[in-house]
C-alpha cells in the first residue's frame, strides 16, 4: 500500500496526458487524463483516504472506471503498469520539454524522433548549435525564440507565479491599453481572470475596430523585454520577469464569445461545447455556428452566451468544471462575495512583533477601509525570528492598545495573539495567559515536514483548546516555494466543525490558505471561515480581494464567512468583549 498525496497522483495523470499528446493519441483520451488530474488537484479531501474507506472513486468529477482502476493500482502497489509501459515508449523527460513556450507536442515529438532530443538541456544545446532549424517549419527565428524561452524559464524559480506578482503586472498593462482611444474594451483572460492561485502566462483581450495602434503600443510597454511574435490581431511578448503575455484584438460584436472562450478553463469549455452541440450548434472562440446551415451567432457579452445555452451567468472564478454548469442549470450557483462585505479582520501584526507599523497605524488603516473591528494578533514567544511576545510583553501591549482604542472609537480593537503550535504539539501560551486575550489565532510555522500523524495531532490539539477561536493559514504553505504540510485535512475540518473553531483563508497572495478546494470541503462539513490579510504593513489590507477570490473559487457565500458579520453579531458569535 502506498500513501501518495493528491498532488503526486495528479502529477502522474497530467504527465500521462502530456506523453499521450506527444505520442499522438486520441484527444479525448488525453483530455480524460488531464481532467482527472485537475479534479484530483481540486479535491478538498485526501484521495488516499477516499480510496481506503472504500468509497466509489467514480463519484469524483472526471474519474471514470479506467482511471479509478489506475488509482486503485497506484495506492495498492505504488506502481502503475500503464505509466511504466508509456515511459518505455516515450521518454518521461519530454514532459519538461513541453513546458518550454513555443514547443508543442508535435515539435517535441520531432525533436525526439529526428534529433534524439529528450531533455531541456539538449534542446538548449541544439538551439545554440543551430540544429533545430533542420526540422520542418523551423528556422533561425524559431530557434532563437526557443532559446530565449529556455533562458526566460531559467530566470524564474517556477513556471508559475502567485497572484501577488501577476495581478499588479496585469493591471499596469490593462491601464495602458485602456488609455488608448482605439480600445473599446480590454480584459485579462485565462487563469488570471479565473483568479487561480498561480499563473503561468498573461492573456489579454481587446475589442476594437482598429487593432494596429493597440498592437504597436503593447509591443512598446515598459514591462516588455522582447517581442516573440507580432501579427495584425495577435501579439506575444516576453515580460521583464520572464512571463509571456499575449494580446488578441477582435471585433466588438464577438467580445462575449471570445472573452468566454479565452477565459477557460479547458474542461469548462468542453462542457459548454457539449451543451451547444445538443442544441445543434458548434462553439468556438468566434461564434456559435448552427450546424444545419452554417449561420453564425455572435454575442457582445458573456451573459448573453450563457443565457442562450440555458444557463445562468457563471462568474469566471467558478469556471473549472467542478459542478458549476450543473448548478447553473438548476439555478443554484452561489452568490459571490465582494470585498465590501468584509466588516473587519482578526489576524494582524504590529511593530510589537514583526509588523512594520504601530498598533495605531494599523488601526487607522483598517478604519480607512471601513472596517468596524480589528484584532491585533502579534506572534507568540517561541517564534523568536518574528520577535514573538512573552506574557509580560503582552500585558505591556494591552496598555498601548487601550490607549489607541480611546483615540479611535470608530473601530473596535481586540488584543489577540498568533500563537505558535509548537513542534512537540504543545501550545505556546498556558491557558491562564490565553484567558487574558480577546482573540486567539493558532498557527503552525515550524516543523512542517513532520509526518502526517504528528502534524495532525498538533493541529487537533489547538482546535480542541477552548481559547483558540481561529486556525491561521492551516496548511502552512508558501507559494510557490514551500509545499503544504501533510495534514489530514479531513480530520482537521471535522474537528473544527465539532468545536466551532473557524479556519482562515489567508489573503496574502503567497499563502491563499486555505486553498479553494479545501475551503469548499470545509464548508461542506459545516466549518465557518474567516478571510484575513495577515497584515504586516498597512498596504497588506489591499490583498483582501485575493482572499475573497479564493473564497469564491471555493463556492463560499457570506453565510460561510464570519467576518461578513456586523460588529454586534461577530461579538455575539465569539463572546468577545464589547
Amino acid at each position: 500500500m502506498a500513501r501518495l498525496n493528491n498532488k503526486q497522483v495528479a502529477d502522474v495523470f497530467a504527465k500521462i496526458g502530456d506523453l499521450l499528446e506527444i505520442k499522438g493519441e486520441n484527444r479525448f483520451k488525453i483530455l480524460a487524463y488531464r481532467k482527472a488530474a485537475d479534479s484530483i488537484t481540486s479535491l478538498g479531501q485526501d484521495l488516499f483516504d477516499v480510496w481506503q474507506s472504500g468509497q466509489d472513486l467514480k463519484r469524483i468529477e472526471g474519474i471514470g472506471q479506467a482511471i479509478a482502476e489506475k488509482i486503485d493500482e497506484l495506492f495498492s502497489t505504488g506502481e502503475l503498469g500503464f505509466w511504466n509501459r508509456l515511459v518505455a515508449e516515450v521518454p518521461e523527460s519530454l514532459v519538461d520539454v513541453l513546458a518550454i513556450p513555443d514547443v508543442g507536442p508535435k515539435l517535441a515529438k520531432l525533436m525526439w524522433q529526428e534529433l534524439n532530443i529528450t531533455t531541456v538541456a539538449q534542446v538548449k544545446a541544439a538551439a545554440e548549435q543551430g540544429q533545430l532549424r533542420s526540422l520542418p517549419r523551423m528556422g533561425e527565428k524559431s530557434e532563437a525564440r526557443i532559446l530565449a524561452s529556455i533562458e526566460a524559464l531559467a530566470r524564474r524559480q517556477t513556471d508559475r507565479v502567485h497572484l501577488g506578482v501577476a495581478w499588479p503586472l496585469a493591471q499596469r498593462v490593462l491601464a495602458a491599453l485602456r488609455a488608448l482611444p482605439q480600445t473599446q474594451k480590454v480584459e485579462t483572460a485565462g487563469s488570471l481572470r479565473r483568479m487561480r492561485e498561480t499563473i503561468g502566462d498573461l492573456d489579454f483581450l481587446a475589442a476594437t475596430s482598429d487593432p494596429a495602434p493597440i498592437m504597436a503600443a503593447f509591443k512598446t510597454l515598459p514591462e516588455v523585454s522582447e517581442v516573440i511574435a507580432a501579427g495584425e490581431t495577435k501579439t506575444s511578448v516576453r515580460l521583464s520577469n520572464g512571463m509571456q503575455a499575449d494580446l488578441r484584438c477582435l471585433e466588438p460584436e464577438r467580445w462575449g464569445t471570445a472573452l468566454q472562450y479565452f477565459s477557460g478553463s479547458l474542461n469548462h469549455n468542453v462542457k459548454l461545447r457539449e451543451l451547444a452541440q445538443k442544441k445543434g450548434f458548434s462553439l468556438n472562440e468566434y461564434a456559435l455556428t448552427r450546424e444545419s446551415d452554417g449561420e453564425q451567432l455572435v454575442f457582445a457579452d458573456e451573459a448573453a452566451l450563457y443565457q442562450f445555452l440555458g444557463l445562468a451567468y457563471i462568474p469566471p472564478h467558478l469556471r473549472e468544471a467542478r459542478g458549476e454548469i450543473e448548478a447553473a442549470l438548476r439555478g443554484e450557483l452561489p452568490t459571490p462575495l465582494v470585498t465590501d462585505q468584509i466588516r473587519g479582520e482578526v489576524h494582524c501584526h504590529s511593530t510589537w512583533s514583526d509588523g512594520q507599523h504601530s498598533i495605531e497605524e494599523m488601526a487607522r488603516a483598517a478604519l480607512a477601509r471601513g472596517y468596524k473591528y480589528l484584532a491585533i494578533t502579534d506572534h507568540s514567544q517561541s517564534l523568536g525570528v518574528a520577535n514573538g511576545l512573552t506574557p509580560e510583553r503582552l500585558r505591556q501591549q494591552r496598555r498601548e492598545l487601550d490607549e489607541v482604542q480611546a483615540r479611535l472609537p470608530g473601530i473596535k480593537l481586540w488584543q489577540g495573539t498568533e500563537m505558535e503550535i509548537k513542534a512537540d504539539g504543545s501550545l505556546d501560551f498556558a491557558d491562564d495567559v490565553l484567558a487574558e486575550l480577546d482573540f486567539v489565532v493558532a498557527s503552525v510555522h515550524t516543523g512542517l515536514r513532520q509526518d502526517r500523524d504528528t502534524l495532525t495531532r498538533r493541529m487537533l490539539n489547538a482546535i480542541n483548546n477552548p481559547h483558540v477561536k481561529l486556525i491561521g493559514h492551516p496548511s502552512g504553505r508558501l507559494l510557490p516555494r514551500r509545499e503544504a504540510g501533510d495534514f489530514d485535512m479531513e480530520a482537521v475540518f471535522r474537528a473544527a466543525a465539532a468545536t466551532g473553531t473557524a479556519l482562515e483563508i489567508n489573503a496574502a497572495p503567497e499563502r491563499l490558505d486555505l486553498n479553494d478546494a479545501h475551503a469548499r470541503r470545509a464548508i461542506e462539513l459545516g466549518v465557518k471561515l474567516i478571510i484575513n490579510c495577515d497584515a504586516h504593513h498597512t498596504h497588506d489590507f489591499d490583498n483582501l480581494h485575493f482572499g475573497v477570490a479564493t473564497a469564491n473559487r471555493g463556492w463560499a457565500t457570506a453565510a460561510n464567512v464570519l467576518n461578513t458579520l456586523p460588529l454586534a453579531e461577530f461579538v455575539a458569535h465569539f463572546k468577545l468583549p464589547v
